[in-house]
């Protein structure tokens, strides 16, 4: 059957009527379910929702890969299109939603540098950041064979990649400490915090020490004032368990 649905799309994603997120809440399923709360508490936005178990490899099932080729969660649709339109990866999906639904910028930024300063730090999670950490979980937790070398590997570039954000939040070569990662003066909230945020404050689950954290004063700062925010408790909440 050709198109987005075949007969074992869930009914509640074949019969979206506007943005439907299908997700399980891990690191990069929270980016988007917080920019969809802060959305909502912004704008008012809505959506509806489909909950799914990675480690059954739903994912992976063919209703799944019509929506997203790469079997990866989460998936953001667009029912309001007509057809619908469904969005893949995390960084696309959140300057989709920056695009269609906050039309103030409040995520995001009219001065073209300014905007060009959050893609930066946005990519350079999405490319730098989560697949170190990514891997450093895999070997860490989850693989049948612990192998040394690439749990050192991985531990040493996510800490890197930890001390380049470092460098950035505590203004080291700018003089000028910052709250967030992109912006003038000490930066504003948006789309490149969101983006990379619920990776970093799971250092813990990833095997990173305190004593290793302690390292990163600025950015452990940043990891609490912004889960400090109701939107962000309300992305990582109990509705998306």
């Amino acid at each position: 059957m050709a198109g987005l649905f075949d007969d074992t799309t869930p009914a509640e994603v074949k019969n979206a009527k506007g943005l439907h997120l299908i997700t399980m809440s891990t690191p990069n399923g929270q980016k988007v379910q917080i920019m969809l709360e802060e959305l909502k508490a912004i704008y008012g936005t809505e959506w509806t929702m489909t909950k799914i178990n990675i480690m059954t490899n739903e994912q992976k099932k063919d209703w799944f890969l019509r929506l997203d080729p790469n079997g990866r969660i989460p998936i953001l649709l667009d029912a309001t299109k007509s057809p619908a339109f469904p969005v893949m990866e995390t960084s696309a999906e959140l300057l989709y939603l920056l695009k269609e639904y906050d039309s103030n910028d409040v995520f995001g930024f009219k001065d073209e540098l300014e905007r060009s300063q959050a893609l930066q730090w946005l990519f350079f999670w999405h490319g730098s950041g989560a697949p170190y950490q990514g891997q450093l979980n895999h070997f860490g937790k989850f693989a049948k064979e612990k192998i040394p070398y690439a749990i050192e590997r991985f531990t040493n570039e996510t800490l890197r990649v930890y001390g380049v954000i470092e460098i950035q939040l505590s203004g080291k070569y700018t003089g000028e400490p910052r709250d967030y990662l992109a912006g003038p003066g000490k930066g504003k909230y948006s789309v490149a915090d969101i983006g990379t945020w619920p990776w970093v404050k799971g250092w813990g689950f990833s095997g990173l020490t305190k004593e290793q954290m302690d390292e990163f004063p600025h950015l452990l700062k940043w990891i609490d004032r912004i889960a400090e925010r109701p939107a962000v408790k309300a992305g990582i909440g109990e509705k998306y368990n």
